[in-house]
Parts: structure tokens; sequence; C-alpha cells
């Protein structure tokens, strides 16, 4: 049996910036955080040849093809698995909550598939692969930075040429440093479910067509001075910038933001919350706010009574990794 553990993240400033349609034209940076909150997945070999896929439903299929969960589907292709073959997944968090789960599923999959197999694959291999899967063969209209957080974990400046290369440097930032932030970074889950595809979608047309170019590139810039901020010690400066980003963001599209949002960010910064952002695409999933600790408590407060669940956030150095190996 293998077992596979990937780490969720949160992005901290650049994202728009890793989708194809900007970066082709200007490099795109994304400054993003690997956070302790994992998908699993577990593949084991089978006594027929048949394939059991297990999530939120249970599929057994004699070929590849007949799979409807089109990521595992595409990921046993890619690796060139037939057959014969058990792969269950479980997630510390709901899907669609803007922690990039569905690029944590597609790195963690490939890496326990190869596994499997007896391969080992980089990094960048496997995040390469998840792009190649969620991007090229399923058109996902959704960038990149997902699935290089995940696959290489820590807390990552990642860079996105116009050739489609990708460059991660480790944003250079000490463990008490890390806690300093960690310690003024609340997340909460808002309940609401947004569709990537609808939101990014919109972000993608604009961006085609000539437009919000402008704005993305503000969001680069942010992402330039968060990294600064982590690298030079100036943390308490984070819970501003995140906020001129979710000002940036929210004129990106028409779905990234709602009156709800709205509503519940603004009530963080009346319990003074420095700043925020909504993470992921918008339009629901998960809030992010920068709290100093003399605020942290009236922050969480404001937000419990408003009905949102909190989750708690730590760092995690690692990537995707195989976390038991037993021989199938």
């Amino acid at each position: 049996m293998i077992i596979s553990r990937t780490p969720f993240r949160v992005s901290l400033a650049g994202g728009g910036s890793d989708i194809a349609e900007y970066y082709r034209h200007r490099t795109g940076r994304v400054v993003s955080m690997a956070i302790n909150r994992y998908m699993y997945v577990t593949v084991n070999r089978r006594f027929d040849d048949q394939i059991r896929v297990s999530y939120t439903r249970t599929e057994i299929v004699d070929c590849v093809d007949d799979l409807q969960h089109d990521l595992i589907r595409e990921a046993l292709r890619l690796t060139g698995t037939s057959g014969g073959v058990e792969i269950t997944t479980i997630a510390d968090l709901p899907a669609g909550i803007g922690l990039g789960s569905s690029s944590s599923l597609t790195v963690g999959v490939l890496n326990a598939l190869y596994a499997f197999k007896g391969e080992q694959r980089s990094p960048a291999e496997l995040a390469s692969a998840a792009c190649r899967i969620e991007i090229d063969i399923l058109r996902r209209p959704i960038g990149k930075q997902d699935q290089y957080i995940a696959a290489f974990g820590g807390l990552q400046d990642i860079r996105f040429y116009g050739d489609g290369s990708v460059a991660v440097h480790p944003v250079w930032c000490p463990q008490p440093r890390r806690e300093t932030l960690l310690q003024r970074l609340l997340l909460f889950y808002t309940g609401m479910h947004r569709d990537t595809a609808s939101v990014l979608g919109e972000v993608r047309s604009k961006l085609e067509a000539g437009e919000g170019r402008a704005q993305i590139d503000s969001l680069v810039e942010l992402a330039d001075e968060v990294g600064n901020a982590l690298v030079n010690g100036r943390v308490n400066t984070i819970g501003q910038i995140l906020g001129r980003s979710w000002c940036l963001k929210k004129r990106m599209g028409s779905g990234v933001s709602n009156g709800r949002l709205d509503e519940l960010y603004a009530r963080a910064l009346a319990a003074g919350a420095d700043g925020g952002k909504v993470s992921g695409a918008g339009g629901g999933g998960c809030l992010l706010l920068f709290a100093k600790p003399s605020a942290r408590a009236r922050v969480r407060n404001a937000m419990r009574d408003s009905g949102l669940r909190e989750v708690p956030v730590g760092f995690e150095i690692e990537g995707s990794r195989i976390i038991h190996y037993s021989e199938c």
C-alpha cells in the first residue's frame, strides 16, 4: 500500500498572474504558503484487474476510460496505470473553499501512482504533470500556483514565465518570523462554495481582450512587497498589503466578491483586523485575515458571531510526500 500526503495552501499575494493569458505577456509572481491541512491518497493493488476509486462516491470500472473522476482518470493515463488498482482520497477540509484542494489531489494522486509503479518524481515533475492534467488536458481555466506549492511545500516565491517555465524560490524567512506571521493570520470558512471556473473564466476573458492587465501588474508588485516584508522582518505590514490585494482583486471580475463577503470583511476590519483577502479565486471559500495579537480575540469573536468556522493555520515545510510504502 502507498499513502501520499499533500498540503493545501494559502496564497498571500500575486494570484491571477499565474494564468497563461497574463504570463505569456509579462512574468507572473505569486507568494504562497503550504499549510498543515492535507489531502491523503492511498493506492493499493487489487486482487483482480478492475479499478476501484473511492472519494465522495465509489466507482468500480473495468478500464480507465470509464472513470468519471476526471483528475484520477487522467493521472492513471499519464502514469500508464491501466488496472488492478484501488485508489482512495481523504481530505482534512472540503473541496471548493479556496485552498487549492483540487491541485493537491492531482499532485498527491500522481505521487502515489508513481510510487506504486516503483518510480519517483521530483516536485517540479509532479507539479508540471499536474498542470498538464488540469490545464492542458481537462482545460480548466486555472493557473499554475496551486500545483507548485502543493508539490514543493514551504513558503515560496513562484515565478511564471512566457515560455511556460516556472521557477520556485524559497522565501528566506527564519522560524521566529514565520511564527510571527502565523500568530497574525486567521483563516475562516465562509460557508460559501464558489464556481472557480466561472470566476476565473471571466478574468481570462478580460485578459484575452486586453483588459485587467494593469490590476494584475499591481498584484505582482504586491507579491514583491510581501516577499520583501518577510525577508526584511516587516511582518506587520503584510495585513495592509493583503487588504490592497483584495481591493485590486475585486476589480478583476464581477464574481470575485459579493455582498456577504464585503459585509464579513467590513466586520473584520471594524473588529481590528489590519486587512485580509478571500483565498483562492474569490466568490466564497475562506477569508484570510491579518490581525495583531491585541486584536486577534476581537476579530475571532466577530467572525464566529457571523457564523464562520475557523480553520487553524500552521506552516508545512514539506510538499507532497510518500508517508507510507509497503510492497503491493
